[in-house]
């Protein structure tokens, strides 16, 4: 089992990084946030989880072991795959998680894409008693607010200068009606607009 990946960046995606490691690049699929906090060249350590299918082996990276543990325990619950436990972690903090599934908060797991209200209730069900202490959360989750700088730093570090990821986040910004769309999605909505601008 791979448990971390330490190597240096060798390249950054809109989903994934490739960290090479010992002449081998190794691709693991990540949330904005993580991939926004690395730069090609440079030496990273990714905690990572190995998902082995009859067809696929797909390695997940993590900023750190907390949020790998988070993933790990998400994968407990039944309906959630390894994607939709990356999606709940681009969307939210662990903090936020561990907090709205030990109080049931059903709107704010709705929040992730793939969630639905029945499914946020049956995670609360079957997780609320494993996520551990739960941290004081700021209102909406932490991670929901700060998408601009997310978007931005994801922006510099797929290689778009700083002039034009604050360009393509503020019209991204203003594109926004209600709710704010997952990070993901405002990234790959970023990267469209730029895009556009070559």
């Amino acid at each position: 089992m791979i448990a971390s990946v330490a190597g240096t960046v060798a390249s950054i995606g809109a989903d994934a990084a490739v960290v090479e490691v010992g002449g081998v690049g190794l691709r693991l699929l990540c949330a904005p946030g993580t991939l926004a906090s690395l730069r090609v060249g440079q030496q990273a350590r990714l905690s990572a989880t190995l998902i082995v299918r009859e067809d696929s082996l797909t390695l997940f990276g993590f900023a750190d072991d907390d949020e790998k543990q988070l993933f790990e325990l998400l994968l407990t619950a039944s309906g959630v795959g390894p994607k939709l436990a990356q999606a709940a972690l681009s969307v939210h903090t662990p903090d936020a998680l561990r907090a709205a599934l030990s109080h049931g908060d059903v709107s704010t797991l709705t929040q992730v894409p793939g969630i639905g209200k029945k499914g946020a209730e049956r995670m609360v069900l079957e997780l609320r008693d494993k996520v551990g202490p739960v941290a004081a959360v700021p209102a909406q989750g932490g991670r929901v607010q700060a998408w601009t700088e997310q978007v931005r730093q994801g922006l510099v570090g797929l290689g778009w200068s700083q002039a034009q990821a604050d360009q393509a986040v503020t019209a991204v910004a203003e594109t926004i009606d209600g709710p704010t769309p997952p990070v993901p999605v405002l990234l790959k909505q970023a990267i469209r607009l730029l895009g556009k601008a070559r």
